[in-house]
């Protein structure tokens, strides 16, 4: 059986609690993740295009490494808590140290983002 959630914080949360579950475990993290572009520093890489990939607007077929610092706060020389991985959060430090957040969805370069999480491990198992 699917559901839908309609958009906005309290309608989640309404439907959350209707779930058959046990105790809610929330964890909310704030941080800044930067994809940097430069010759200098290589964060972010391409490794594969398909033959179409040039005249695709959206980049389709195109394969991208990314290893992208995740720091407490906006400015890039922030503190980096943890490291974007592809589209795997891979934390390395504090209480999260070894823990990942496992995130899947489209990541259009845009000001500000949403991405879906779908799962986790360590403090994040069944994220």
């Amino acid at each position: 059986m699917a559901q839908g959630v309609e958009l906005g914080h309290n309608a989640v949360e309404k439907w959350f609690k209707k779930l058959p579950h046990s105790k809610q475990k929330v964890t909310k993290l704030h941080f800044y993740f930067h994809n940097i572009v430069s010759e200098k520093i290589l964060i972010a890489v391409q490794i594969a295009q398909s033959n179409m990939t040039a005249k695709s607007s959206t980049s389709f077929g195109s394969v991208t490494m990314i290893d992208d610092p995740l720091t407490v706060g906006p400015e890039p020389n922030s503190t980096i808590g943890a490291l974007l991985m592809t589209l795997n959060f891979v934390f390395t430090t504090g209480k999260y140290n070894g823990s990942t957040l496992s995130v899947l969805g489209r990541n259009a370069f845009q000001k500000y983002r949403e991405m879906p999480i779908v799962g986790g491990s360590g403090v994040f198992r069944l994220a």
